[in-house]
């Protein structure tokens, strides 16, 4: 068995636990009908969205719209009452977050934006093409819409050559591309890390969990959310093409798709992150995340 094949517990906490209460959109913002999410940052791979109706600038593989409602960036875009929430999706087996073995949020260190290093006694450095990942928390339990502050939010991810630090083999002592930052009075958090790769059988992605707050981020029984973000095939193209320790990427990224992707398969457009940047400046990620 690879080490990425899908097991059961690739299913994560939302099938072996029950569901949290999907939180309710009971308030409008912008008119009626409708809640509109104020995106940053455009990109040719955006995804406009109006009502229901999607409209892709650039169509995801497979050429069919995305079954979810939501866009990834764009001033205009809006959903309906009721679609607005981040679906949950699986954490994986390799969260880190005390559900599948160890737990990095207990750790000294783990609040930080910097996640190209490992912190602590480790001293690994993950190489690639640089990422600043910036995703804007929402909050929809209200009578409106509102930027969610002081909320933290857990981010990890693969390295470029498809590893997850504390589990792969030859990393477990290293604990980068994992780290936590607190929302600001904007909902905002801005991470610093490098693109990821593809590896067999995935869809190229991050993962995240938003906590209430910093205190309750110790822990994954504490979660308001876990979620993915998937990145755009035109940057993913882009980069697995030109940049250095990315060759796996090419040939993996050739058998898999959004459409056929075991967590995005069911919709994917308020998780695909909107991109700016190139490889030789690196690339911004920007991403809605109402909960």
């Amino acid at each position: 068995m690879s080490e990425h094949e899908i097991e059961d517990h690739d299913l994560g906490l939302s099938h072996d636990l029950p569901r949290l209460a999907r939180r309710g959109l009971l308030g409008l913002f912008g008119g009626a009908g409708a809640v509109a999410l104020v995106a940053c940052g455009t990109g040719d791979d955006d995804t406009t969205l109006t009502g229901s109706t999607t409209t892709a600038q650039s169509e995801p593989p497979g050429g069919q719209p995305p079954a979810r409602g939501g866009g990834g960036a764009d001033a205009e875009s809006a959903v309906e009452v009721g679609e607005g929430e981040i679906p949950e999706e699986t954490a994986g087996p390799y969260p880190g977050d005390g559900s599948n073995g160890v737990n990095v949020l207990s750790e000294s260190g783990i609040v930080r934006s910097d996640l190209t290093r490992s912190f602590g006694s480790a001293s690994g450095v993950a190489e690639g093409v640089p990422v600043t990942v910036e995703l804007t928390v929402y909050d929809l339990n209200g009578s409106e819409v509102s930027p969610l502050a002081g909320a933290a939010l857990y981010l990890w991810h693969c390295d470029r050559e498809g590893r997850y630090s504390m589990y792969s083999e030859g990393i477990t002592d290293e604990n980068y591309l994992r780290g936590v930052q607190e929302t600001a009075a904007d909902g905002t958090v801005r991470f610093t890390t490098i693109f990821p790769a593809c590896y067999d059988g995935r869809w190229p992605h991050m993962h995240f969990e938003v906590y209430e707050s910093l205190d309750s981020a110790t822990t994954y029984t504490n979660k308001l959310r876990t979620s993915q973000l998937a990145l755009p095939e035109a940057t993913c193209r882009e980069v697995y093409g030109v940049a250095d320790g990315y060759d796996a990427s090419v040939d993996n990224l050739d058998r898999v798709s959004l459409d056929s992707d075991n967590v995005f398969s069911d919709g994917y457009s308020l998780q695909l992150a909107s991109v700016t940047g190139s490889v030789e400046e690196g690339y911004t990620l920007s991403l809605k995340v109402p909960v």
